[in-house]
């Protein structure tokens, strides 16, 4: 799709937006650091993730929050159980798999975590989730879905997702590119549902079972059940210390997520603001609006 005729008119509201994160993002992260350096990250991400979508959408749209995709429907909520059984269970496919082989096992490692880890845990990841795809699928994401084209927004939204997980430890190569990939993937289940509810989903399915399962999730150990998983294969299948991110494994099942995307009874919603027409989605055609 071409650029519109006065570029300024979208990369103005974008800058603004991105600045506005940005700003928001420290002060939050100062005042809700007192949770803990991750709490302060995953709560301060969100926070201000919301403030940015919302500042954008009264100054650009005078449009109310929920119009870039918290739709509170019947649908949205089916969308978001979808997305939450299809995170978790693709990251059992896998961890499953090396378990049953034999080429990983599970091991008690101390000290163990004291009460209400696994719930405050829960909490910050959702927290985070909720966050992440608020910032890269929300409003900046949209208004640029029209002038760039899906396939560009999908794509340069994936890169800039990886590229923000640069800085987290035992970062690699492998793992950045799969990080892409649920990038892109994040950006596709936008684009099906038109809400942000089943990539909400999608995100926190798998950004909590993986700790629950005892292994590192984008580079971060969790001890949350008080158990760890202990690999015997090499880096290719495990991932290393960045964790099945940057696994093989990881790679075949974002091909599998894209098809369960596909085929899922996926409840349609209202466009939002700055978002294409409906009957032009990205791999295929959509199911009708329910």
């Amino acid at each position: 799709m071409p650029l519109p005729k006065d570029p300024l008119r979208i990369a103005l509201p974008v800058s603004v937006y991105a600045v506005t994160f940005w700003g928001a993002q420290i002060v939050f992260f100062w005042v809700l650091s007192i949770t803990g350096v991750f709490g302060g990250v995953t709560l301060g991400t969100l926070a201000a993730a919301l403030f940015a979508n919302w500042l954008a959408l009264r100054i650009y749209e005078d449009q109310p929050l929920w119009t870039i995709g918290l739709y509170p429907t019947h649908a949205a909520a089916r969308n978001g159980a979808i997305g939450i059984v299809g995170g978790a269970g693709a990251a059992c496919l896998v961890l499953a798999p090396p378990l049953l082989l034999g080429l990983a096992r599970f091991r008690p490692i101390p000290p163990a975590p004291a009460a209400g880890t696994l719930p405050f845990t829960l909490i910050l990841l959702a927290a985070g989730s909720t966050g992440e795809e608020l910032l890269f699928h929300g409003y900046a994401f949209q208004k640029l879905l029209g002038p760039l084209g899906q396939f560009a927004a999908v794509f340069l939204t994936g890169a800039v997702f990886a590229v923000m997980h640069s800085a987290n430890p035992n970062v690699s190569w492998f793992g950045l590119l799969n990080t892409a990939g649920f990038g892109v993937l994040f950006g596709y289940a936008f684009l099906r549902s038109r809400d942000l509810w089943l990539p909400i989903g999608l995100h926190f399915g798998w950004n909590f079972t993986l700790p629950l399962l005892g292994v590192n999730l984008s580079g971060l150990r969790m001890n949350v059940t008080g158990h760890e998983m202990v690999w015997t294969a090499g880096k290719l299948w495990s991932g290393g210390d960045y964790g099945p991110e940057a696994s093989l494994l990881t790679s075949g099942v974002l091909v599998l997520l894209f098809i369960y995307l596909r085929v899922a009874p996926i409840g349609r919603q209202t466009a939002p603001p700055g978002d294409p027409p409906a009957e032009r989605v990205l791999c295929g055609s959509s199911s009708p609006p329910l």
